[in-house]
Parts: structure tokens; sequence; C-alpha cells
């Protein structure tokens, strides 16, 4: 676990066997060991990742990463990493996308227990009416997200 401060608060960085396994907004942090060995190159490479998102020179992620989840929210979250940078889908457009257009609050459930926060871009879900709904890290920084995103896009 490595934890680092962002425009947003601390962000906290999980990793496992070389694989990225969460990246949540943190409100307290509790004292973490320096990030080393193998997870630790990974974590710091993460972290350097998520700088350059947050300053606007990146936009897209290249990091190994996994999660358990059961089998509909993994086909939601795989389905977050396919809206573009910038871009807003509805919940019920994420439904149609895996098949199961009846699913619009199931997919809202899914979006709420994604693990790896702003790389599988669960903030770019929007209600059906454009509104900002449901976020676990915050309406406001939903929206900051969102608004860094289209200033970089323009």
């Amino acid at each position: 676990m490595l934890c680092i401060d962002s425009p947003l608060g601390k962000v906290r960085i999980d990793t496992a066997a070389g694989q990225l396994t969460g990246i949540n907004f943190v409100d307290s942090v509790l004292e973490s060991e320096p990030a080393t060995g193998r997870d630790g190159q990974l974590e710091r490479r993460v972290a350097k990742a998520l700088e350059r998102y947050f300053s606007g020179t990146r936009a897209s992620f290249d990091l190994p990463w996994t999660f358990g989840g059961t089998d509909f929210q993994r086909a939601v979250w795989q389905a977050l990493t396919a809206i573009p940078y910038g871009e807003t889908v509805t919940y019920g457009e994420i439904a149609r996308r895996i098949k199961r257009p009846r699913a619009v609050r199931a997919v809202g459930m899914a979006c709420g227990r994604n693990p790896i926060s702003i790389i599988v871009p669960c903030h770019r879900v929007v209600g059906s009416n454009g509104s900002l709904t449901g976020y676990g890290g915050g309406l406001d920084r939903k929206k900051w997200l969102l608004d860094l995103e289209q200033r970089q896009k323009q």
C-alpha cells in the first residue's frame, strides 16, 4: 500500500503480486511502509501515472491490474475501461453494453464498488439526464475529474 497526495486529497494505491488491485480516495491514512520490492516499484509507477493524470498530461494508463468481484461486476468494470477520456456515458448505456439492459441499478451498484478508481473510470458514468449521480469518492471529486478531462480534451 502506498498513499499519495492528490488535488482531491489522499489516494491509496494497493497492489498484490505485481498487479494493481486498488486506487481509492481516503479521508484518513494509516502509517504505511515505504513502497519497496516488486510491488513497491509498481506502486511508484502508479503514483507517477496518477500525478501525470492529475496534471493533465496523461489521458490513458498502461498498468497491470486485476480485480475480484462477481462476474457481473467485472463485466461492468471492463465496460468502464472502454469509455473514452473526456466523455461520459449513462448507467443505462453501460447496462446495454454488457447485454443486461434492465440492470441499470445493478450497474450503479457495481460502479460504486469499483476498486480501481480513475483508471477504471466510473467517474465517467452519469445519470440518464446527464446529471452527476453517485460516486464512491463523492460528487465533488467526480465533477473535478470530469472537468479536468473536459479541459484537457479541448
